[in-house]
């Protein structure tokens, strides 16, 4: 038995046990239960907006009806392109109650990325916002298996219409497409029949790149969602005695489907929603709702911090606190700490952990390794064991530094359709996460690398080589070479080499505007730097580390 096996760790979670049984058969049975405790409590909260647990229930109910009555099968595929909206979460409890699969869709993915996910995922429902499918949308569906469109307003469920966000908006028809209110209200009061749901069953798609470059869809089971909601609910004290939670990250994000979403339901508690991040917006909310748990990247606390008008008392009711996403350096914390009065704790996961694979158990700060300075992410949450390997995958002694390995019921079943990819990053359903770092003798563990070239912008994962796709799109593009460099609001930003073809013309702001018009916002190089010739290894291969430091 390996240091690993014999979990060194397991004294930092004091009387907490060493494992415990996962509660629920699945995320709809979970969801259930939470209604069933009060019907009449809060389950979303939307600036004045006000969603009971019941009404939740009876609107996913309507939702799940109307997609059986028009064809939704077992097994289908429904895709949510939204915002941070009380929509989002009547969408995918729908698709559980109709059997189906929801398919997380970032709602910044422009025409191609968007045409990828659902040709991929083979969604035959889009749910979009109304001007998301007039920008985007409309040219994508086409050529996809979607089959019904249903669209609807971030005007929705609320009164306020907060010009910091709204102005201008109102709300939008669109041929071909259907309005998801009117959808629900033509089936509500028509409950869906019962659907078996397996453990094992996919819950939803979460898609993230890999090895190449090309976006995979893990599939996180409903053992998954339940599981990594009940971390969040026991070791990280989220929603405990029904405090509010509030949606600071993305809901399509891995942290935002299980932190606020998935969590709300189990404990239950309210969970708070604001559209998108607005510091000031956020900050109002907090005041206004005063929530006792969030969890988002460390770049939006700062910024929350940063904001015309903070003071500590915009904090005051949090009980707990957590970042994802993005690394989160001693100073930061120091930083958050003297400015709240809170302890902000870290935590690591990706999206194929299905959230947390590490966690700072909470009430303990993390240490930071004094010969690196770097802060700990947490030990490995229960049940899981992370392992520190060599690049022959066998198991390194602690404090030495190789890849970091993850097993435990968090993991994903696999990718969607690609069992090449699966075989090669999951093998026996052991994430080879593509980071690298250490393990100390009390199990607290230590990232000091990639491995990947993988770009972290704000807690999103950019690949370098879809960029350079798009900009050898440009005609003016002979090669391209993108790196991620540091950045003190962004954590890590894009940056390109380019060289031009002979006799081309075109300029670092064209070449910037090019990908910014093809490219989710915090995928689009921030620099670019036009050179005669890239660096490359004899064979030709671009040599990205000689780039970073220039």
């Amino acid at each position: 038995m390996s240091a690993y096996d014999e979990r060194p760790w397991l004294a930092l979670y004091g009387d907490h046990p060493a494992d415990y049984d996962v509660e629920f058969g699945n995320a709809l049975e979970m969801f259930r239960a939470g209604v069933a405790r009060d019907p009449g409590a809060v389950a979303l909260r939307y600036f004045d907006g006000v969603v009971t647990r019941a009404e939740l229930d009876e609107l996913s109910d309507g939702l799940a009806a109307g997609l059986l009555a028009h064809g939704f099968a077992p097994g289908d595929r429904l895709a949510v392109y939204l915002q941070n909206v009380p929509q989002f979460v009547i969408a995918m409890v729908a698709a559980w109650k109709a059997g189906g699969v929801m398919v997380s869709v970032n709602p910044m993915s422009r025409q191609r990325e968007l045409g990828y996910l659902l040709k991929d995922s083979g969604a035959t429902v889009l749910v979009s916002l109304e001007a998301l499918y007039d920008s985007v949308a409309r040219e994508v569906v086409p050529g996809t298996d979607v089959r019904l469109v249903l669209t609807t307003s971030e005007l929705e469920f609320q009164t306020r219409d907060d010009e910091r966000l709204f102005a201008g908006m109102s709300r939008q028809r669109h041929e071909g497409t259907t309005d998801l209110s009117e959808f629900i209200a033509q089936h509500r009061g028509s409950p869906p029949p019962p659907v078996d749901l397996a453990p094992d069953d996919v819950a939803f798609l979460t898609y993230t790149s890999g090895t190449t470059g090309v976006p995979k869809g893990a599939m996180n089971t409903h053992r998954n969602v339940v599981f990594t909601a009940q971390v969040y609910r026991d070791w990280v004290h989220a929603g405990r005695d029904g405090g509010a939670i509030f949606g600071v990250a993305p809901l399509f994000h891995i942290t935002g489907l299980i932190g606020h979403i998935a969590v709300s339901m189990l404990a239950p508690a309210p969970l708070v929603l604001a559209y998108r991040f607005e510091p000031q917006v956020v900050l109002d909310a907090f005041a206004e709702h005063r929530p006792t748990f969030t969890i988002g990247a460390i770049t939006a606390f700062s910024a929350l911090l940063n904001a015309p008008g903070f003071t500590k008392d915009h904090f005051a009711s949090f009980e707990s606190i957590y970042s994802g996403g993005a690394a989160i350096s001693p100073t930061a914390e120091q930083n958050f700490k003297a400015a709240t009065g809170k302890q902000v704790h870290n935590a690591y996961g990706l999206t194929e952990t299905t959230s947390p694979m590490t966690v700072t158990p909470f009430g303990s700060p993390s240490p930071v390794d004094p010969t690196s300075g770097a802060l700990s992410v947490g030990v490995p949450a229960p049940n899981t064991v992370v392992r520190i390997r060599d690049d022959d995958g066998r198991d390194l002694p602690l404090g030495e530094v190789g890849e970091i390995v993850a097993s435990g019921p968090q993991i994903v079943a696999g990718y969607w359709g690609k069992p090449e990819e699966t075989a090669a990053n999951l093998p026996g359903r052991a994430l080879k996460s593509g980071d690298v770092g250490f393990m100390n003798p009390e199990g607290w563990v230590f990232i000091v690398d990639r491995k990947k070239d993988m770009i972290n912008a704000s807690g999103y994962k950019v690949w370098p080589r879809e960029v350079e796709d798009v900009l050898a799109e440009h005609p003016a593009v002979r090669e391209s070479a993108v790196v991620g460099v540091p950045d003190e609001k962004r954590g890590e930003t894009v940056k390109a080499f380019v060289s031009l073809k002979a006799g081309a013309t075109a300029t670092e702001a064209d070449l910037i505007a090019h990908c910014k018009e093809r490219m989710a916002a915090y995928k689009y190089p921030r620099s670019v730097v036009l050179v005669d010739e890239l660096p490359k290894t004899v064979t030709g291969k671009i040599l990205r580390r000689e780039l970073r430091g220039t």
